[in-house]
């Protein structure tokens, strides 16, 4: 006798196929963020930005999630997965071309702004479409698959001065080849879309994973949790040092270190390509032996002589660049999964959804600040050592992080700990 049709599942090749869709659409997403790394010292030259400008464009970036994160999953709740795909992708597209529109500046950070608003909404539709296909089978795979490719956009966009020199001509070509990218936000949703219709006549789905918001009634137990509290400032500490010095280092390379555009962009990539294969890895190991706080720890303390080595020593940059690929494979591969042990389920979504929104007002003053900084101090090619106030700056931030942690991880040793250095996978 057959088996009816609403009991059966999809064959795991089908599923695969909906993940290629899915992480080609992350992969256009993380492009065209950055995108501009290699492309800030011609917006210098040839519109006449300063480095806050330069920063404010990733500020403005990040100020949208601060504002979306609001609204949380409720769109997606709305809308339903596939029309919040296409949605939140034809708005990237839509903030890409706008910023590629004008050299004005104010057009530029309103689509940088735009792009954000989709981007970081799409991340979150993204994910609970994997978790509708993959719960209860490979989801924690399927998610470092998505993640593994999306990072593989961040390598590609930082070494582009390489494959893509002759669009390196003009301020406005970089932006265009990206723009390029982001039709796959808009192309994987509708393969999605089509993939998933036909699923659905067919098959018996899973519900959509539940997106990151903001629960009121959860937020004052989260306050007075002060485990959450130190994770969130490590947190922000952590990636506020890490994507603004992103904004500026091929810049900063240029100008400081005498490299070629095409060997900044690598030298950044280094540090991508790090956490392309060892997040992972990483986020294994921390399942099998637990030490997370251990780990963390590890992890920034990684951050102390990467800036100081840049500016005061003659090292090969690759030596910082590893450095920091190491602690940046470290820290985030425990961060985010550690939220899950120190609040309750209930509260997971408020936790996560908070922590993304302080993560990002950090990254957003830090790209301001850093820029500013750049700009008061005169940095420049024929200035290199007015880049020494933002390595000060950085290494300040991984000495703020260090104490953090290793606050952390004397709280989660002792009697309130929530099992970050003990719970281990099957015990």
């Amino acid at each position: 006798m057959s088996q009816p049709a609403q009991a059966l599942e999809p064959s795991k090749s089908y599923r695969w196929l909906v993940l290629f869709w899915l992480s080609l659409t992350m992969f256009g997403n993380y492009y065209f963020y950055d995108a501009l790394e290699p492309l800030a010292d011609l917006l210098q030259k040839q519109l006449h930005y300063t480095d806050q400008n330069i920063g404010l464009l990733n500020s403005f970036y990040s100020i949208a999630p601060i504002m979306t994160v609001f609204l949380g999953g409720l769109l997606i709740d709305r809308l339903g997965v596939r029309r919040a795909l296409l949605t939140f992708g034809c708005i990237c597209l839509a903030g890409s071309m706008l910023t590629a529109a004008s050299p004005s500046f104010a057009i530029m950070a309103s689509g940088r702004f735009v792009f954000g608003m989709g981007a970081e909404s799409l991340i979150v539709a993204l994910t609970a479409a994997v978790a509708k296909w993959f719960k209860g089978k490979e989801l924690s795979f399927a998610l470092g698959m998505q993640l593994m490719l999306a990072r593989f956009g961040s390598w590609l966009a930082q070494n582009s001065a390489s494959w893509a020199h002759p669009a390196y001509e003009t301020w406005r070509g970089p932006w265009l080849v990206g723009v390029a990218f982001v039709t796959l936000c808009v192309i994987g949703p509708i393969a999605y879309w089509i993939m998933e219709a036909r699923a659905e006549s067919r098959f018996s789905l899973g519900r959509a994973g539940e997106a990151d918001k903001i629960v009121a009634a959860d937020v004052w137990d989260l306050l007075t949790n002060r485990s959450f509290l130190l994770l969130v400032g490590l947190c922000v500490i952590f990636y506020s040092a890490i994507f603004p010095f992103e904004t500026f280092a091929v810049k900063y390379f240029m100008d400081a270190h005498g490299t070629t555009r095409a060997m900044g962009g690598f030298l950044l990539s280094v540090l991508t390509a790090f956490t392309m294969f060892g997040t992972p890895i990483v986020g294994l190991f921390s399942d099998k032996v637990g030490r997370r706080a251990t780990i963390m720890c590890l992890g920034v303390l990684l951050l102390l002589p990467v800036f100081l080595m840049m500016g005061y020593t003659h090292v090969s940059l690759y030596v910082p660049m590893a450095i920091l690929g190491f602690a940046f494979t470290f820290v985030p591969a425990i961060i985010w999964p550690s939220v899950a042990y120190i609040v309750p389920e209930r509260a997971l979504g408020t936790a996560l959804g908070l922590m993304t929104m302080v993560q990002n007002v950090g990254m957003a003053g830090l790209n301001w600040g850093l820029g500013r900084a750049n700009d008061a101090a005169g940095a420049s090619a024929a200035n290199p050592s007015g880049y020494l106030p933002m390595l000060h700056i950085l290494t300040v931030m991984g000495l703020l992080g260090t104490v953090l942690a290793f606050l952390l991880r004397q709280r989660e040793t002792g009697p309130n700990g929530h099992g970050l250095e003990t719970i281990r996978a099957g015990k």
